[in-house]
Formats: C-alpha cells, structure tokens, sequence
C-alpha cells in the first residue's frame, strides 16, 4: 500500500470507527469513479470492513481493520516518542 494509499485508507477505517455508520453513507462519503483512488473499494476486497445485515446496512472496522488501525496509531506515538519529535506535528 502506498503512503498516499495507506493514509487514505486509515483515515476512512478511523471515520468509520468513530461511530455507527449506514452503508449508503459511507459509500456516498468514499466510494470514487478514479480507478487510480479506490479506497472504499480495496479496503472492502482487503477486508477492512464488514458490512451487517439489514435495511441500514451498518458499517464497521473489521477486525482486520481495527488491527491495522490500532498498528498504525501505535507506530505514530512510537515516532512521535522518538527525541526531538515531541512538538512536530501530526
């Protein structure tokens, strides 16, 4: 995954993690016509999200998404532990 890719892709599992989401939302927020820019599309086929049943079809983080996530937001206070790094920002 590419940093423009990869920054994109924690910023929607970090969106959607936030609250309950409907499917129709989320795909109204993310869902792109680029095929260069298919966030929405790959995090589904990478299986980042899971999708429930229902009329509202609510989206969530799979576990697989939150993993990444939580991994991605560990190595970011890791960097930002790092001497010097205290008062960068994010």
């Amino acid at each position: 995954m590419s940093d423009p890719t990869r920054a994109l892709t924690l910023q929607l599992l970090e969106w959607i993690s936030e609250r309950p989401r409907r499917y129709a939302d989320v795909v109204d927020a993310w869902r792109s016509t680029c095929p260069r820019l298919s966030i929405w599309e790959d995090a589904c086929v990478d299986g980042l999200i899971d999708c429930g049943p229902g009329p509202d079809h609510i989206v969530s983080a799979s576990a697989k998404g939150r993993l990444l996530l939580q991994a991605a937001m560990q190595s970011e206070e890791d960097f930002r532990s790092l001497p010097g790094r205290s008062h960068q920002p994010a």
